[in-house]
């Protein structure tokens, strides 16, 4: 059922009226006892996810007693992050999601349903988990917090990947990214419906019909002063309100651009971006722009690991980003690769396959021993930035002083680049 659904690439849906929507949608709902908010962490700041979760408290108030962000494999939030992101919330109804040892299993997947949405790639059972937390019968509503924006793994972000990976297990998490994966990530971004949406939607109908979860989701852009506004707000229970959120998202958040990039700069704000699980988002949102041989530059100034996880990032630093071949290789010989699926996907993710140079420019915390023995190329942060000033680079094309044209992008995380050649529909 969709309760709410307004937007367009012109609207601006502004903090008062998002306040009165939410507002009539609860009124409309009816009284509830008690609440729980699944919102992103804070490497998803710019979906206004925050402020909707304040409102949410100012609402509801102390029937609001749980608060869980979709960490998925992240790092836990800080208490400055939490302050920032949900500003009078009471701290202390903020929950930590562990994904590999807080959740409890639902249902399962069979393999044969896996193998018709892959189209025969894989063959395997998946065994879909949420957070204990959710399964409390006490809970009589459970409001999923997020943005629909394009993605790498899903095709577009939020909607049942917040339940089913944000709060989600390991083997739900590391099996579906290796779909995504496998499938062809090219086949995957922009897309509503995807294999990996289609395994989402079999646990969502299959396994958790009886949990009340109501999904709010934004839809971000920049405005003509590159101020992040809410172009859309849809709030419902089923896939008719994530299908419009991402046909808007699709139009608002999808830059075609007129020619094949072959100097792409990317900058990673620090506070968002800190390791190459979430950094590579350069890679994986550019991928269909740029031209053969072209040279992806990433600006990471406060880059200071590979992987959130522990075990991911001693993964990543042990096989590298070198590509499918290579890493489909070693994943067949290796128990360790197998184990964790997440990682060879996003090893898979993260390689050019050779059709592209990338180079990572850190600050201080990586060395160049470090970047160049994952595969990438390296260049000092400081070195960089002297040479591409970004006091002088705004978004899109650019003509250096030299004569030198670069395409440069302020934060991946924020839409999806392609060239009409390699967008293959």
């Amino acid at each position: 059922m969709l309760y709410f659904g307004r937007g367009s690439a012109t609207d601006v849906i502004t903090p008062e009226e998002t306040r009165a929507i939410l507002g009539q949608v609860f009124d409309a709902m009816g009284p509830r006892k008690r609440v729980m908010a699944i919102p992103p962490d804070f490497t998803r700041a710019n979906s206004y996810a925050g402020p909707i979760t304040g409102m949410v408290y100012d609402y509801f108030g102390e029937r609001l007693t749980d608060v869980m962000p979709a960490l998925g494999t992240h790092t836990a939030m800080t208490p400055e992050q939490i302050k920032a992101m949900f500003g009078h919330m009471p701290p202390e109804i903020v929950r930590v999601h562990d994904w590999r040892n807080d959740v409890v299993t639902v249902g399962t997947v069979p393999s044969s349903y896996v193998k018709e949405v892959s189209e025969g790639r894989l063959d395997y059972s998946m065994e879909a988990q949420v957070n204990k937390l959710l399964l409390d019968p006490g809970f009589d509503l459970i409001l999923s917090i997020g943005q629909v924006v394009p993605h790498e793994v899903v095709g577009m972000a939020n909607y049942t990947k917040n339940i089913f990976v944000g709060v989600g297990g390991s083997d739900f998490i590391n099996k579906s990214h290796f779909i995504g994966a496998s499938y062809g990530m090219e086949r995957i971004m922009g897309r509503a419906k995807t294999p990996v949406r289609d395994v989402f939607e079999y646990a969502r109908e299959h396994f958790i019909p009886q949990l009340p979860i109501v999904y709010i989701l934004t839809v971000r852009a920049k405005d003509s002063d590159g101020k992040m506004v809410t172009r859309g707000l849809f709030i419902g229970d089923d896939f008719e309100c994530f299908r419009k959120a991402a046909e808007l998202s699709l139009e608002v958040n999808f830059i075609m651009v007129d020619r094949q990039i072959h100097k792409c700069i990317v900058y990673l704000d620090p506070e968002e971006f800190k390791s190459t699980w979430l950094g590579n988002k350069a890679v994986y949102r550019t991928r269909m722009a740029l031209a053969d041989g072209a040279e992806l530059i990433i600006l990471a100034p406060a880059l200071r690991e590979f992987g959130e996880d522990k075990t991911i990032d001693g993964l990543i630093r042990k096989y590298g980003y070198r590509g499918t071949a290579h890493t489909l290789e070693c994943t067949a010989a290796n128990k360790e690769l197998r184990d964790n699926l997440g990682a060879s996907a996003h090893l898979i993710h993260g390689s050019s396959e050779g059709r592209f140079s990338i180079t990572y420019c850190p600050g201080p915390e990586m060395s160049r021993e470090e970047i160049e023995g994952v595969g990438f190329g390296y260049c000092s942060y400081a070195q960089m930035v002297a040479r591409y000033p970004l006091e002088s680079l705004h978004d899109g094309w650019n003509t250096m002083p030299d004569g030198e044209e670069v395409y440069y992008i302020s934060n991946p995380a924020l839409g999806l680049w392609a060239h009409p050649d390699r967008f293959k529909d």
